[in-house]
């Protein structure tokens, strides 16, 4: 039986850490982020993956910093054959890598060398992109630039966002990886380099840009909103105050109207002008101090009072 150390952190990397329990992989066991407070009220809450390997009674290990520390002792004393990672969240050391008789090997949410870093699904959309994937590559100290062991697309629907690809990332990451450990322990695949002239990065997203820039299209701004959802969500002002986007919808037709400029407003819809002289339905958001709001419940209520010609920035 193959002894694997898993390391990952959200619920993207749940399926894979039990896609190898039910299919015969014994893990030693799972290294996952601290618990981080969560929420308004500050709840200490465990990462979903420590949920996972505490529900299969594995032993858990979270340290802030993996490098030089007593966890990473314990993890290379356990004498695994594999390291397995999947959106782990922090850079592992030399000495650990090297441990394990097979290596490690990361599960990444991209099409490598597309997208190397934290926020890979992120960029895909707010890009437009037609499709994405995941890699299975051999870990080095370098982030996301060890040789590719095996890599498979797929689609991005125009419905998407971050949450719903997260979800089927994650079980293909999970199908590809069962499909590719069998010959890869068994020497059976040869790795191949990235192409450095093709590398891009998806840096974690920033709070300047979460905010909406009314002077793009209204498909860029819409990509914007559905590669920032569910987290951290893309926003506007109105009236110093902030409206967070969770759902929005590119409309037919064009304006004159200045970027900014709400240029509709009835009991159900709500219509925003753009660059390039294209329209943009909010259907779903969240005003200031206010739970989340379909368009015609926001106009109904803490919205009644907006007017055609009124600006959002």
């Amino acid at each position: 039986m193959t002894k694997v150390i898993f390391m990952g952190t959200p619920a993207f990397s749940v399926p894979i850490l039990e896609g190898l329990l039910e299919n015969g992989y014994e893990v030693l066991a799972v290294v996952t982020q601290p618990d981080r407070p969560v929420g308004r009220k500050k709840i200490l809450t465990p990462p979903p993956v420590k949920e996972a390997a505490v529900k299969h009674n594995l032993e858990v290990l979270q340290p802030e910093k993996i490098s030089g520390s007593k966890e990473m002792e314990r993890v290379i004393s356990l004498e695994a054959d594999i390291i397995v990672t999947a959106a782990f969240g922090q850079f592992l050391p030399e000495k650990l890598l090297q441990a394990p008789k097979h290596g490690a090997v990361n599960v990444h949410a991209s099409l490598l060398p597309k997208y190397r870093g934290g926020a890979p699904v992120h960029y895909s959309i707010i890009n437009g992109d037609e499709k994405t994937g995941v890699t299975i590559m051999e870990m080095i100290k370098k982030m996301d630039a060890g040789d590719i062991i095996r890599q498979e697309a797929l689609p991005i629907e125009t419905t998407d966002d971050v949450g719903s690809m997260f979800d089927k990332l994650s079980v293909l990451g999970r199908d590809l990886l069962l499909a590719t450990l069998p010959e890869y322990l068994a020497g059976k695949i040869t790795p191949q380099k990235q192409d450095e002239s093709l590398v891009t990065f998806s840096p974690n997203i920033t709070r300047e840009e979460e905010a909406i820039d009314w002077e793009k299209s209204a498909t860029a701004i819409a990509n914007q909103v559905r590669g920032m959802h569910p987290w951290p969500v893309a926003y506007t002002m109105f009236e110093d105050k902030r409206w967070k986007l969770y759902q929005v919808s590119v409309k037919e037709g064009q304006t004159t109207a200045k970027p900014g400029t709400i240029i509709s407003v009835d009991k159900k819809e709500l219509t925003v002008a753009c660059g390039q002289g294209t329209i943009l339905s909010i259907d779903c958001l969240q005003p200031a101090g206010k739970g989340k709001l379909s368009a015609a419940e926001f106009l109904n209520g803490t919205g009644k009072n907006l007017e055609i010609g009124n600006q959002v920035k």
